[in-house]
């Protein structure tokens, strides 16, 4: 069955676009004194950094960080929950950084073992743990509202409070636990490149370099990119599947750190010791994060439009990701399946039980099957764009690097994979009208070609990108 795009929702948000002034001086005219006093601190920011850092910064570097927080005040002005964000992360870094300062004036990485709020809250280590109890809860919470908050009319359509979103406290409460543990990851980042120059100037870094790292990235990001689409179609629902991947990754990546001691800073191997760095890994991980946001959006789309049937066939999609999150734990083996992942396996097998039992249920909670179908496409076109931009400057970096743009190594294999795989999605649904459960299906598949570019390169193959094998 196909779908059109047209739902209140968008239509409201087409409607609104199009009967806006435009022109830079409406633009400006349109601006709130919360934006301009965000503007103030933004340049306030950046006069400090360049003044005070520009020497060891480097040209490149430099622009890097100036079209970092121009990008960051344009989508603030666009975004309030955005200047929020940033804001709450720069004081609580602030604060964090500033406990580092003994009575001498001078930074020592011993006093995160002795100070009490970096012992418990804003080291690292601390805030990116506090990330991911965060992150657990407001995935249950989610899940929770699913069968406990309003349903849905007659009609199907859901039932939404005076300023248009779905009426449904839980769901709320969990959009306001994902922000604050976006807060606290982005804020654990923010230390951690702090704290590596504690180690030694030397070994100081932005930290996107290896899977502890990565997987903090994936995290939050993935996070602000589906709360971003929470708030466009003011509906909290899909949170409950969109938190499924989070949470997984979350589970990875305790595991990778308390148990494989994955967390430990360590200076960056020759060739990663280059700006492009700052450039390629995040613009390939919103990429991951979107790619895995339209998958869930899809897996939800399923259950949308199969809730109510009896036949079990037809409920495949559940099965599938049963089968995933089984699979999972035996791929992390040592001699058998650990304590840890006989739990998350535990976790798995009920989350998914509880899908096939509450589907009917869930199916009630969930918008319109176009509104979700909007938000795939939407999430893969914003995804390929910037995983095109990734893959281009992985090619410049490639070549100053190792002296060639392309070399078949299996992470660029396999990211042309998932390359073709998108276009290819992207061609059929701007050309042949693709939309419906096969969209929704080849989202799906697609997440697990973009895992295994992902994470299954680093831990089945070999080859120049191998920096984070398990």
């Amino acid at each position: 069955m196909e779908w059109t795009t047209k739902h209140p929702l968008i239509e409201r948000d087409r409607a609104q676009l199009a009967s806006r002034q435009s022109g830079p001086v409406a633009y400006l005219r349109r601006r709130t004194p919360y934006d301009w006093v965000y503007l103030a601190l933004i340049l306030g920011g950046d006069a400090y950094v360049l003044h005070r850092f520009g020497a060891a910064m480097g040209y490149w570097v430099q622009l890097i960080f100036l079209g970092a927080t121009t990008a960051l005040l344009l989508f603030g002005w666009g975004w309030t929950s955005l200047k929020n964000l940033s804001l709450s992360v720069a004081a609580l870094s602030l604060l964090g950084i500033s406990q580092y300062y003994g009575p001498g004036g001078v930074a020592v990485l011993a006093r995160g073992d002795q100070n009490f709020l970096l012992k418990f809250f804003l080291s690292s280590q601390t805030a990116i743990l506090w990330m991911a109890l965060l992150f657990f809860l407001s995935t249950a919470s989610y899940w929770v509202g699913m069968f406990t908050g309003h349903g849905a009319t007659a009609d199907g359509t859901p039932l939404r409070d005076a300023r248009g979103w779905q009426s449904n406290f839980p769901q709320y409460f969990a959009s306001r636990l994902a922000w604050v543990g976006v807060t606290m990851a982005l804020t654990g980042t923010m230390m951690r490149w702090f704290e590596s120059y504690l180690v030694g100037p030397d070994v100081g870094h932005i930290p996107l370099s290896n899977l502890y790292e990565v997987f903090v990235l994936f995290s939050w990001l993935t996070t602000t990119l589906y709360l971003f689409f929470e708030q466009k179609y003011r509906t909290r629902s899909m949170g409950a599947f969109a938190m499924l991947v989070v949470s997984a990754a979350v589970g990875f990546l305790l595991w990778f750190s308390l148990v494989q001691d994955g967390s430990t800073i360590e200076p960056l191997v020759p060739a990663l010791q280059s700006w492009w760095m700052k450039l390629h890994v995040p613009a390939n991980f919103v990429g991951y994060g979107c790619f895995s946001i339209s998958a869930m959006v899809g897996f939800a789309y399923l259950v949308k439009i199969n809730g109510n049937e009896s036949s079990w066939w037809k409920l495949a999609p559940l099965w599938v990701l049963g089968f995933v999150m089984f699979f999972e734990p035996l791929v992390f083996r040592q001699g058998g399946i650990s304590e840890y992942w006989g739990v998350f396996a535990g976790v798995s097998a009920l989350a998914v039980a509880g899908i096939l039992y509450g589907r009917r249920r869930i199916a009630a909670h969930l918008p319109a099957p176009e509104v979700m179908d909007d938000v795939m496409y939407k999430a893969i076109a914003i995804g390929f764009t910037f995983f095109t931009i990734a893959t281009i400057l992985g090619a410049l970096w490639a070549a100053q690097a190792w002296g060639g743009y392309w070399s078949w190594d299996p992470k660029e294999t396999w990211a042309l994979i998932v390359w073709l795989n998108y276009a290819a999605w992207l061609h059929m649904r701007l050309i042949k009208g693709l939309r419906g459960q096969v969209a929704a299906w080849w989202a799906l598949a697609g997440l697990l070609v973009t895992t295994f570019a992902f994470l299954g390169v680093n831990m089945f193959l070999s080859g120049l990108h191998s920096y984070g094998r398990l």
